[in-house]
């Protein structure tokens, strides 16, 4: 398992305990099971941003193929 593998999965555990077992999705706000689970860097590595954690968040496998493919940076529409 990858550092990127673990680091997902223990974001996604985190919040989903603080959550109760729901982990919204960053981008859309649905529930995301685990097994769709991606991080999203909320400021683009290309805009600055880090991959500290607090610049990770948990979305759908789609919702961030779909942000990325449109170009988008920043705050989701």
């Amino acid at each position: 398992m990858t550092s990127l593998s673990l680091t997902r999965t223990k974001i996604y555990r985190t919040v989903a305990r603080q959550l109760h077992g729901v982990v919204p999705c960053w981008i859309c706000g649905q529930p995301v099971a685990p097994g769709d689970a991606t991080l999203e860097h909320i400021k683009p590595l290309s805009e600055g941003g880090s991959s500290h954690i607090e610049n990770l968040a948990i979305s759908h496998g789609t919702c961030n193929h779909r942000r990325h493919a449109k170009g988008g940076g920043g705050t989701p529409a």
